[in-house]
């Protein structure tokens, strides 16, 4: 894959940071032009620690109000244990949007969602197992994708979601074996024949469904065992050889109890399929959509073989895209219509706007903010099928199938909502913190600039001029621009005055709200 050897500008480091996280700020587009592109890479691949969910909902009934529940049981009264479940699963909502809000300048966020979309698991019955789960492909993000699927295969919250905790050598269940193959690994080809996926066989999900017996899960929402867990039951996993089809070279995989699910893994990963299938799926989240047969040649090709040199770790691959020539070709900026959580992130964490309150209203507002982000279409880990959102992969539509008339009505709304001063939470008003959005930027007294600086933080692409005219027009009331300066100037002086404050906040309201309605904001 050739390297990137042009201009490091705004332009490119926006276009990086816009797509390898939820919403950079203008100085993080400064500082990643300072830095150079080597640099900003480096520090987008190191992941940042995150707090464990708290509990902030009267209905727990276990731990107190501000400590974590991951490692807590649960009631022994049917009634409490289920509306403990209820506080634990808000609480993980809440805190799934909080760390995507709060999020440090790295790729970690948006790996994680990848994989989650990737696997599409949606429910255990336990919030300690999602939990769990989303650590485990957090703890993996950017690592070696191999041994994160050998561990979500035999993850209690996998294990409930496909049915693998009741697959046995007396009832054998092909649902993650099948999926397996399908949607996790090498993917569905054409059909070449009855039962003939081209990548796989009926055969392969039926010895795969074999492998994978003997596992059951414990502790699910019990008074007793502060953990989920996996435990593999040697009497109830099949014991006999199983061969796989021409696919995967007819090889045999021999009884090798507790092993030998990992033994099959390694055998789907050196099938050349799955790197392909993977890093197809890794260009559509980065780059594009549209792989034609230059890109699947060019650079499909490459980001297997690294994927394979590298023994499946997936940071090689991703340095290697995003500091290609092709990641940065104009042709491909503004190519990918943002997502539900990239829309209302974006609104928030490009003016480094958090909610920042007592712990209930902070996890409330959080709460709200996974809610709108699933009325507009995506909450987080429900992805509405085991293939995750269409969007991410249904031909020929893809990014289009995130708008409606339904979605962008919804997308319209939040954006209304947001910079407005209505958003009311136990008396706490949250909204986009539009005026230190505007202290951020380069001019802030100069109105030509303030929307030159908001185009290039929010727009992939730099718009008409006319377009420029119009929103200058509306940041400065249609008035002339020296009005904006002595407004903006009179504000710096006294920035506690609401009398100076309130107009410039107005102002900026006005525009932004525009600005996140117009289409180019829609794409990044």
């Amino acid at each position: 894959m050739t390297p990137y050897t042009g201009s490091w500008t705004a332009s490119e480091a926006a276009h990086l940071l816009r797509r390898c996280t939820f919403g950079a700020t203008y100085t993080d587009i400064q500082n990643a032009v300072n830095l150079g592109l080597s640099q900003t890479l480096n520090q987008l691949f190191i992941a940042a620690p995150i707090d464990e969910p708290l509990a902030y909902d009267p209905a727990e009934q276990i731990v107190n109000l501000g400590e974590t529940w991951v490692n807590a049981v649960y009631p022994q009264d049917q009634t409490a244990n289920i509306q403990t479940e209820g506080a634990r699963m808000k609480s993980l909502a809440a805190w799934l949007a909080k760390n995507l809000n709060q999020e440090s300048l790295s790729l970690t966020e948006k790996m994680q969602f990848f994989w989650q979309n990737h696997f599409g698991v949606t429910t255990s019955g336990d919030a300690r197992a999602m939990y769990y789960f989303l650590q485990l492909l957090r703890q993996h993000a950017l690592g070696n994708i191999k041994q994160l699927v050998k561990d979500v295969t035999i993850d209690p919250c996998m294990l409930l979601f496909l049915n693998g905790s009741t697959n046995t050598v007396f009832s054998p269940n092909e649902n993650y074996g099948r999926e397996l193959l399908e949607l996790f690994t090498v993917g569905k080809g054409a059909q070449l024949a009855a039962g003939d996926y081209g990548t796989f066989t009926e055969q392969d999900v039926a010895a795969a469904a074999k492998i994978f017996t003997g596992y059951i899960v414990q502790g699910v929402r019990s008074a007793t065992l502060p953990q989920v867990t996996s435990q593999f039951m040697a009497p109830l996993h099949d014991n006999t050889s199983k061969t796989l089809s021409y696919h995967f070279a007819n090889q045999t995989i021999m009884a090798a109890g507790a092993l030998e699910y990992a033994n099959y893994i390694d055998v789907v990963f050196n099938q050349p399929d799955t790197a392909k299938y993977i890093c197809r799926k890794l260009y559509r989240y980065f780059v594009n959509h549209d792989i034609t047969a230059w890109v699947e040649q060019n650079i499909i090709t490459d980001m297997a073989l690294t994927f394979t040199a590298n023994n499946f770790e997936v940071a090689p691959v991703l340095q290697e895209l995003l500091s290609s020539a092709h990641f940065y070709d104009i042709s491909v900026r503004g190519a990918i219509i943002r997502s539900p959580l990239e829309t209302l992130c974006a609104m928030l964490n490009t003016s480094n706007t958090v909610a920042n309150f007592d712990l209930q209203t902070t996890y409330q507002i959080y709460l709200s903010m996974y809610g709108l982000a699933d009325q507009m279409g995506q909450g987080y880990a429900t992805p509405p099928s085991v293939a995750g959102w269409t969007p991410y992969y249904q031909a020929p539509a893809f990014y289009r199938l995130w708008i409606n008339s339904t979605y962008i009505k919804k997308r319209f709304d939040v954006a209304s909502l947001l910079t407005s001063n209505f958003y009311n939470v136990n008396g706490n008003v949250f909204k986009i913190k539009v005026v230190d959005l505007l202290n951020g930027l380069s001019a802030p007294a100069s109105a030509p600039q303030v929307i030159d600086d908001l185009c290039l933080l929010l727009f992939p692409k730099d718009v008409p001029a006319t377009d420029k005219l119009l929103l200058k027009n509306i940041l400065t009331n249609g008035l002339p621009d020296f009005e904006w300066t002595l407004q903006y100037n009179e504000y710096l002086a006294d920035p506690t005055n609401p009398v100076f404050f309130n107009p410039v906040e107005l102002r900026m309201q006005a525009v932004l709200n525009v600005m996140f309605k117009m289409p180019q904001f829609h794409v990044c």
